[in-house]
């Protein structure tokens, strides 16, 4: 585990940007019963190839491109790390400059030793490992044992972990058990998030608990992830939203940026040498912030006091040690608000035009585009969609 140092660096590197960018796998080595490709029956087994280089990739990601040092999720729909390309492509980003952060259900050994093998010591500092602990999986299928044994291959690295539990009601009786596990292997209580119905369009909470009875049975956790991630589920978000601006989420296998999940998309990889066009969203269409631990509490909404992002996911010891590095400890408690400039109320009002006149010229711009690249069956798809 990192312990904490006394001594600063003299740089402080500034986050600038924050993209949750999502990687184009849907392979996965577990199956539970909470999770959305699951229950969707969106697992395949065929990994495919990106459409683009990790030098190209690189390219459009860069630090001058994106206005400098951002904090990058990478995040599968299945495991993140069984894609052969991952280790290169987290490499590529750390040495162009950002702050790296990793989706993982921690079981894929040969991909968490390459980390730790072929990424040097010192970009493992800006390195952090989001290691989702999924109980009920790991114990029935006997993978306890392994799941801690690579957690502890990285805390021996320069590699920030965190360690966060999706809670589920069959979880419930087990409680006291996972406790045990984790203080013993971790120093600490893993975090716990909060599962979503996906299947509904207000995305309640997935259980069958009422609210207070669920806060009641995994607030135990003492959880600084949980606790915020409960104080804004459910509640719509009607203030000016900086995110499309000072980040968004990037479709790794198109190359598109989208201002935030399941709205319009923007290619940007097509020319990586072409300035982004950034736009805040504004007015947010969605029933809530469901991912607002990292949207909110980096600062999207400045108005809003939130804790820092370290905070949702750093646990200290008893004996002091310290789960995320110190860089990268720096970074996460930064919020975008404090490093970038804030609209005009003028500014934020053209703002909102832009987004809808480009949300009433999209199905033109898309069909030309389908036309241009020649994508008849695309093309032939979109127009029926037209026609229902």
């Amino acid at each position: 585990m990192k312990t904490d140092m006394n001594s600063h660096s003299s740089k402080k590197d500034k986050l600038k940007r924050f993209f949750d960018i999502s990687v184009p796998v849907t392979t996965c080595n577990l199956h539970c019963d909470y999770c959305y490709v699951t229950t969707h029956n969106l697992t395949t087994a065929e990994i495919m190839p990106l459409n683009f280089s990790i030098a190209h990739i690189r390219r459009a990601l860069s630090r001058e491109r994106l206005g400098g040092m951002c904090l990058l999720n990478l995040c599968g729909a299945g495991e993140t790390l069984l894609p052969p390309y991952i280790v290169e492509l987290t490499r590529e980003l750390l040495e162009e400059g950002h702050y790296v952060m990793i989706v993982t259900n921690g079981l894929p050994t040969k991909r968490l030793k390459e980390l730790t093998e072929q990424i040097p010591p010192e970009l493992q500092k800006h390195l952090l490992l989001k290691i989702s602990f999924h109980f009920m999986e790991l114990k029935s299928k006997g993978l306890i044992d392994k799941y801690f044994a690579n957690v502890h291959l990285i805390e021996h690295s320069n590699i920030s972990f965190t360690v966060e539990m999706t809670p589920c009601d069959e979880e419930i009786p087990y409680i006291e058990e996972i406790k045990e596990l984790c203080l013993k292997n971790l120093g600490a209580l893993c975090h716990v998030t909060v599962a979503r119905d996906e299947s509904k369009p207000e995305m309640p909470i997935l259980s069958a608990l009422s609210r207070e009875e669920y806060i009641r049975t995994w607030g135990s956790f003492d959880s600084a992830l949980f606790d915020f991630k409960m104080s804004i589920f459910s509640k719509p978000r009607p203030e000016f939203c900086y995110n499309g601006l000072w980040g968004g989420v990037i479709r790794l296998g198109y190359g598109e940026l989208v201002k935030c999940y399941a709205l319009r998309s923007t290619r940007i990889f097509d020319n990586p040498s072409a300035p982004i066009d950034f736009c805040p969203i504004g007015k947010c269409p969605k029933p809530h912030c469901f991912n607002g631990h990292s949207w909110l509490s980096l600062g999207m909404i400045p108005e809003l006091i939130t804790p820092t992002y370290l905070e949702m996911r750093d646990r200290v010891t008893a004996d002091g040690r310290h789960w995320v590095g110190e860089e990268m400890r720096q970074f996460l408690s930064q919020k975008l608000s404090d490093n970038n400039e804030h609209l005009s109320a003028e500014g934020k009002r053209r703002a909102m035009r832009k987004n809808r006149i480009k949300e009433l010229t999209y199905p033109i711009r898309r069909l030309t585009y389908l036309i241009v690249n020649g994508q008849w069956s695309a093309l032939k798809k979109k127009l029926l969609s037209f026609v229902k």
